[in-house]
C-alpha cells in the first residue's frame, strides 16, 4: 500500500472531512483489515481512525429503546443487561460474530456498514425497527436499514457520510426475539443460513410479528408473507410452519463452496422455525439460553 495515508479524527465532524476528502474510517478494522489479508480487497490509500471520537462508544436508553453508538463492540452488546433483558435477538447474533477477539474489537457500526447479507446482527435490528443516524458534510440523517443496504457490501449513503449510532425504539410489552443460524462451526463462522424473529403475543394470539432472513438474498430483508401467517392467533404448529414456509419461499439463495441452492432453501425452513419458537417462548416469558442457535429444537 505505498504511499498510504492515515490519520485520527479527534471528532465527527474531522472524520467527515477526511472521508469527503477520500478517507475510509476504520475502527475494529475486523472486516477491513482481514478482508486485505485474505486478498479480497486491497486496504484503501486513505484511512481514517475514528475510534478516538468520544460518545460513539455508549448504549443509551431513550423512551425505552436503545440508542447504540457506532464503536458499541459485540461483546459490549451480548454482556449488556437491556440488550440481554429486552433486545434478546441482538444479543444472540452478537454472541456468535466472528471469534471471541472479532467480538472484542469488532463495532456495530462497521458491521451495518459492510452491508454484508450474511451478517449476524443485520437481521435482528431490521426487525426490531432499527434506524441509523448518518453525518455528512450536509449535516446528519436517519433511515431505516432497509434503506441503507443496496446490495452486497453496497450502501445507499455516500462515500462521505459516517454511522454514528444506531437507535432501536421500544419494544412493545409481550414481545420477544430471537436470531438463529445455521453453524459448522461456532467460532469463526458466517452464517450459511440464518433467521430472526420478533413476536408480540397478547391473549395467547400472536399480536405482531416480525421475520427476516439472512444469507438468503442479495441484502436481509423482511418477509411479509410469513409475518402475515403468523399473526392473528395463537403461535400453534401450524401457524409457525406456515411463516417457515413463507420464509424460505422468500429466499434467493445462491450456491457456493459452503452450501448449495437447495440445501439453503431446505435450512430456511429449519432456521425461520427455530427463530420464531424462541421468539414466542421468550414472549410466554420463558429464559432462553443466549445465544439461541446452541438450543436443541427440533427440526
Amino acid at each position: 500500500m505505498m504511499g498510504a495515508t492515515y490519520t485520527t479524527a479527534s471528532s465527527v465532524e474531522d472524520a467527515v472531512a477526511a472521508m469527503a476528502a477520500g478517507a475510509r474510517p476504520v475502527a475494529g478494522g475486523t472486516d477491513l483489515v482481514v478482508g486485505a489479508r485474505q486478498g479480497k480487497k486491497p486496504l484503501p490509500q486513505a484511512l481514517v481512525g475514528i475510534h478516538k471520537i468520544p460518545g460513539l462508544d455508549g448504549i443509551g436508553e431513550s423512551d425505552g429503546g436503545l440508542v447504540l453508538g457506532a464503536l458499541v463492540t459485540h461483546s459490549a452488546l451480548v454482556s449488556h443487561p437491556i440488550v440481554r433483558g429486552r433486545f434478546t435477538g441482538l444479543a444472540d447474533a452478537s454472541a456468535i460474530v466472528g471469534s471471541h477477539a472479532t467480538r472484542a474489537n469488532g463495532t456495530i457500526g462497521g458491521n451495518l456498514m459492510n452491508a454484508s447479507p450474511a451478517m449476524d446482527t443485520g437481521a435482528p435490528l431490521l426487525c426490531m425497527g432499527a434506524t441509523v443516524e448518518l453525518a455528512g458534510p450536509g449535516g446528519r440523517r436517519t433511515i431505516g436499514l432497509d434503506e441503507l443496504w443496496a446490495g452486497p457490501g453496497q450502501l445507499s449513503a455516500s462515500a462521505d457520510e459516517l454511522l454514528v449510532s444506531v437507535n432501536i425504539p421500544a419494544p412493545s410489552p409481550g414481545t420477544g426475539s430471537a436470531y438463529v443460524r445455521l453453524q459448522y462451526r461456532r467460532q469463526m463462522e458466517i452464517a450459511v443460513v440464518g433467521a430472526a424473529a420478533v413476536v408480540t403475543l397478547g391473549g395467547g394470539a400472536v399480536m405482531d410479528a416480525r421475520i427476516a432472513i439472512t444469507a438468503l438474498a442479495p441484502t436481509i430483508h423482511r418477509v411479509p408473507d410469513a409475518e402475515a401467517a403468523l399473526v392473528g392467533g395463537p403461535p400453534d404448529e401450524a401457524r409457525v410452519d406456515a411463516a417457515a414456509a413463507a420464509a424460505a419461499a422468500a429466499a434467493r439463495p445462491i450456491g457456493d463452496v459452503r452450501a448449495s441452492v437447495e440445501y439453503r432453501r431446505a435450512m430456511a425452513v429449519v432456521m425461520a422455525r427455530r427463530a420464531i419458537m424462541t421468539a414466542v417462548a421468550r414472549a410466554s416469558g420463558q429464559d432462553m439460553a443466549i445465544p439461541a442457535s446452541d438450543s436443541t429444537y427440533g427440526s
